[in-house]
């Protein structure tokens, strides 16, 4: 089993890739900077046999990170639990993205895994969409080179934003909601709700329409993150959910830096 562990603001994301590139278990916790190696262990150990698995049959890791603090502990877990290393995405491991930005070495870790999944698993070129805390929109040609996107405040951080810099407005869950029927609404929730959701719908479908004429042709759209099944009925443009796509990215790059 290949174990792939993405390090996000929010949360990390587990999952556990089998023999046949399967992708057999995902799980997230939340990211504590201030846990150690032993706590980080213990936490992969409990959820490998909560879903039916043992530590013993990890072989390979790898961790994309954008919180730098919980890098070496998890590293420093993986092996202590599993006795392997764990590779870290960054300058050095090879992805096989030709990367046309200003500065390569500044790429995240996060990106640079859904622009791999997009480049092996999509038709090009693809526009990616990751709505997590961050709203990140990203563009690889039809020749495979990552050229760059947009990073915009997420859902979650602008709901935050609004309930600590104001004096009246609440802090407010939507994850759960049924989905807005009307763009204008009636009570302060709804109008919290329409203008965090529906401002984040308008925005990824200008950017859709920009990025395409930019690249000057249609392409395939890939949303991932944790709002993009909240936000994708609020689009007037289709695209491909792919909940795992950070995941598949992972487990491409593994491949790429591991003789199998």
């Amino acid at each position: 089993m290949i174990l792939t562990l993405d390090v996000g603001n929010t949360n990390t994301c587990i999952g556990g890739f089998d023999e046949n590139d399967q992708l057999i278990f995902e799980s997230r916790i939340d990211t504590d900077r201030y846990r150690m190696a032993d706590q980080y262990a213990i936490t992969i150990s409990d959820i490998l046999r909560l879903y039916g698995h043992e530590p013993k049959e990890i072989t390979g890791a790898i961790i994309s990170s954008v919180v730098p603090p919980v890098t070496g502990q998890l590293k420093e877990a993986v092996s202590k639990l599993c006795g392997c290393k764990a590779l870290t995405v960054g300058p050095g491991l090879k992805t096989g993205l030709d990367i046309k930005i200003d500065e390569p070495a500044s790429l995240g870790a996060d990106m640079a895994a859904v622009a791999v999944a997009a480049k092996e698993h999509y038709p090009l070129p693809a526009i990616v969409i990751d709505l997590g805390t961050a709203t990140k929109v990203l563009a690889v040609t039809k020749t495979g080179a990552f050229i760059g996107g947009i990073i915009a405040p997420g859902v979650k951080i602008s709901i935050e934003a609004l309930a600590n810099r104001t004096a009246s407005l609440p802090l407010i869950s939507i994850s759960n909601d049924p989905p807005m029927k009307n763009v204008i609404g009636t009570n302060t929730i709804d109008c919290m709700r329409s203008g965090l959701l529906y401002g984040t719908a308008f925005m990824v479908d200008g950017m859709i329409e920009n990025f395409e004429k930019e690249l000057g042709e249609k392409c395939t759209v890939i949303a991932t993150g944790g709002f993009s099944s909240v936000i994708k009925p609020l689009c007037k443009h289709d695209f491909i959910l792919d909940r795992t796509l950070i995941m598949t990215g992972l487990l491409d790059i593994y491949k790429k830096n591991v003789k199998q």
